[in-house]
């Protein structure tokens, strides 16, 4: 029997929960298997992510109305409780009939208590009579916005108390997805004219050339403008980062840490696809991923390669016009993107630092003098970020920050830059230019 996309949605749910998965990795696979249409895989992605963005706060009305404390439900039973609520708090062209039914549907398949389907039944009965007159809500940031009290904390020292609910509610928005136009193939007229006849809703970005925002698109990889390679996906702030780092034609350019290969992809086209790109990651199986992208994209000046960033290598020792370290981070500028990172465990965040300067520090020997180090992270975390800089600009004198200049809301720089999600529209994103002087 096929499954129903709330019980896809559960299944993520509970994979999440129970072993670790990343809820947008384990989608992917379980919409294919599950054979959904683009409308149903819609619904789905939307059920999982707006229960991780909202968790603690489902959970906090959970506690308040079920007689049963959430930590003491079985899986199931708890996952099925969220989504019925988040359909009932969040989404408002869902029937009340259809979100209560299909949670008590999915309970009594799924739980192994027969008692549990007249349980989530009674609780959504009742959230939906008390909404009606108006249900109470938690003071605590932390709570309100479903971030972690550790979370809310780094967070705050990264923006500051005056802009931190402004940067929660970022987290829990839901970007458009962001595609720049290949314009070694088509232009973004043409492209954003291809996309419209296939029914997808597009806009120009509205201060990034060479991008569009795009809604509605159904299988975004069955398109035709994905398909022959006329658009690829990335994040407005990752190809800022290549724009300052100022790809040219003929250039020798490192991609250090590059999978799944995007900012390779926005060098490559910046230089049109002159000069050569060695593409790299520490993991085999992700060079085939970046081979890939780039054969769709129809460009040839990358190279892929498995490489350790952290390893020297002598044959690569002052090669590079520029090299682009974008490194293992936290991860904390794409919560909106990837909800799950907020409840991971932060102790492990701690090491990071000295893996970065490892990398850092490596991977500038591959600089030419006169050359470009572009240091870069997805993570808003001056630890990771300006400190890690600050420390190699310490130790290694033959480099020095760059200023540069970037469209839009972003604009002139000093040489480092952080694009905050409520400033910027932009993923949560640092990067630093730094010049080898000799």
């Amino acid at each position: 029997m096929a499954l129903s996309a709330r019980e896809v949605a559960l299944n993520c749910l509970i994979a999440c929960e129970k072993q670790g998965a990343w809820s947008d990795g384990y989608l992917r696979n379980a919409i294919r298997q599950a054979g959904l249409d683009g409308r149903d895989a819609g619904l789905c992605t939307r059920l999982v992510f707006g229960v991780q963005q909202n968790r603690l706060l489902l959970d906090w009305y959970l506690t308040r109305f079920s007689s049963v404390k959430p930590e003491k439900m079985e899986l199931p039973v708890r996952g099925a409780l969220r989504l019925g609520l988040y359909q009932l708090l969040f989404m408002d062209r869902i029937p009340v009939h259809a979100a209560v039914n299909e949670s008590v549907a999915l309970t009594r398949k799924r739980s192994r208590n027969p008692r549990s389907a007249a349980l989530v039944n009674a609780v959504l009965r009742t959230v939906e009579r008390e909404r009606k007159e108006g249900l109470p809500q938690p003071e605590e940031l932390s709570v309100r916005y479903s971030h972690p009290e550790w979370l809310v904390r780094e967070l705050t020292n990264a923006v500051g108390p005056e802009e931190i609910e402004a940067l929660l509610a970022a987290d829990n928005g839901e970007p458009p997805i962001q595609a720049q136009v290949n314009t070694l193939k088509a232009t973004t007229e043409e492209t954003a004219a291809e996309l419209t006849a296939a029914g997808v809703t597009v806009r120009p970005h509205p201060w990034l050339p060479d991008c569009l925002e795009l809604e509605d698109t159904g299988n975004l990889e069955g398109l035709d403008a994905f398909q022959n390679g006329t658009i690829y996906i990335q994040d407005a702030a990752a190809r800022l980062a290549v724009l300052a780092a100022g790809p040219e034609p003929g250039m020798a350019v490192l991609d250090a840490c590059a999978a799944p290969g995007g900012k390779s992809f926005a060098a490559a086209i910046a230089m049109g696809d002159s000069g050569s790109i060695c593409s790299c990651d520490i993991h085999p199986h992700k060079q085939a991923l970046i081979e890939q992208g780039a054969r769709r994209l129809g460009i040839h000046s990358i190279t892929a390669a498995v490489m350790d960033g952290k390893a020297f290598d002598p044959e690569l020792a002052g090669r590079f016009d520029l090299v682009i370290a974008d490194v293992p981070c936290s991860g904390l500028g794409i919560i909106r993107k990837k909800p799950d990172i907020r409840y991971k465990d932060p102790e492990p965040l701690g090491g990071l630092p000295g893996v970065q300067r490892a990398i850092l520090e490596n991977v500038s020997r591959y600089v030419r003098p006169g050359g470009v180090l572009l240091y870069a992270t997805c993570t808003l975390l001056r630890r990771e970020n300006e400190a890690v800089v600050s420390w190699f600009l310490d130790k290694d004198t033959n480099f020095t920050l760059e200023p540069f200049t970037l469209p839009g809301h972003v604009g002139a720089s000093e040489g480092m830059v952080t694009l905050w999600p409520h400033r910027h529209g932009t993923d949560g994103f640092f990067f630093a230019k730094l010049r080898r002087t000799r």
